[in-house]
């Protein structure tokens, strides 16, 4: 099999970027990978997005993308998968790479979710539920999350006060990001004092709708991200589970996202317990719980236990939501999925600064679309070279 490295990467900071347009924004982040690279144009372009169509007004990515910047004639194109977009077009282009095609892919995630406010994004964002047995009754992605947490809550004892470390840890790494969109303290007394959004999911449980992009250079041959260090793609995995949160065999059991990350365990030839950091998609403080579970952290109904102990900690056992997570860092849609993947490979190769967590060699990105009825699970390894 082709062997796939990342060999540099660009963001931009997730915020509310009134005045910037989706071109500008993506632009950005592309610019710093492709500097960060030494690469002047790749063999392909693959854009990761979920919501341009409705809130930019904008379709057909991928060509936009390479016209504007300087590619024109590039093969391109735009992936969506709802909330795993930004992870889906990571996958396209890998798949791309390993089968011989192309030899280097830019992936970009991009999103402008302050184009638009109030009912008009909220329905945009629903989309990515059933139509006909969710929408159509007005069901939001916080409504589901409240189904899913209070169910949580009852089957396995859980109070919500035991929820509250999950966003206390993505606040704490988030102070120290300067890319991130809520750098505040937060504590127990603050978290209980929160409104409520979707009862019983207040709103220290939800994360941010935001603006931002973040781009990586993907390449069919070795290369650093710095000096000495390599970062390779080891595993990369989809599932899937029925869009609609009703009909799925296991709610609490996020089957996709299990499916998704046992299999790229498989590939990548390791156990859940040399994961060195990861990566999860923290929108609601019970996904960030489900995951752990799901991908072999945590035995069932014991994901909770891990923020109350300190082990998602930066210097715990499993760091997770280095940067701040969706929680803190922002959460801007389909971009989100390559924010994660930026964010393990800028681990891997030593370039975290502040955020930095010592002696990492594996790490996982796993994002989810629709409540987790799409999960998408890379894995990648740092390599120091001889």
């Amino acid at each position: 099999m082709i062997e796939v490295f990342i060999t540099g990467t660009g963001q931009t900071a997730v915020g509310e970027h009134w005045g910037i347009s989706l071109r500008h924004l993506a632009w950005e982040a592309i610019e710093l990978a492709l500097e960060a690279a030494q690469l002047d144009k790749p063999d392909a372009i693959f854009v990761g997005n979920m919501l341009a169509a409705r809130i930019s007004q904008q379709q057909n990515l991928g060509t936009l993308l390479a016209d504007f910047c300087g590619m024109r004639g590039t093969e391109a194109v735009t992936v969506e998968a709802a909330g795993a977009s930004g992870g889906a077009a990571m996958r396209q282009a890998l798949l791309a790479l390993r089968s011989g095609e192309i030899r280097t892919a830019l992936v970009v995630g991009v999103e402008k979710m302050t184009d638009k406010v109030g009912a008009d994004v909220t329905a945009a964002v629903a989309a990515g539920a059933d139509s006909d047995w969710e929408q159509v009754h007005g069901t939001t992605p916080a409504a589901i999350a409240a189904l899913i947490m209070r169910r949580y809550m009852h089957e396995h004892g859980v109070q919500l006060e035991q929820f509250a470390e999950f966003a206390i840890n993505a606040h704490c790494n988030a102070r120290t990001n300067p890319d991130a969109m809520f750098r505040d303290v937060l504590d127990v007394t603050r978290y209980a004092q929160a409104g409520m959004v979707a009862s019983p999911v207040n709103a220290f449980d939800t994360a941010p709708d935001a603006d931002g992009a973040a781009a990586m250079i993907l390449a069919a041959l070795p290369g650093e991200m710095q000096p000495g260090l390599s970062v390779r793609v080891a595993a990369s995995s989809l599932a899937t589970d029925a869009l609609a949160v009703h009909d799925r065999r296991d709610i609490l059991g996020f089957t996709a996202a299990k499916l998704s990350a046992d299999r790229a365990l498989q590939q990548a030839g390791i156990g859940p317990d040399q994961i060195d950091l990861a990566e999860l998609y923290d929108r609601y403080s019970v996904y960030a719980a489900l995951s752990l579970e799901a991908c072999g952290f945590a035995r069932r109904g014991a994901g909770w236990r891990l923020a109350g102990n300190g082990a998602i900690a930066r210097a715990g056992r499993l760091p997770i939501s280095t940067f701040g997570g969706l929680k803190a860092r922002g959460n801007p849609g389909g971009a989100t999925g390559v924010y994660q993947i930026v964010e393990v490979a800028r681990q891997l190769a030593g370039m975290a600064e502040d955020n930095q967590v010592d002696g990492v060699k594996w790490g996982m990105a796993q994002c989810l679309g629709s409540s987790g009825a799409t999960a998408i699970t890379h894995i990648m390894q740092g390599i120091e070279s001889n």
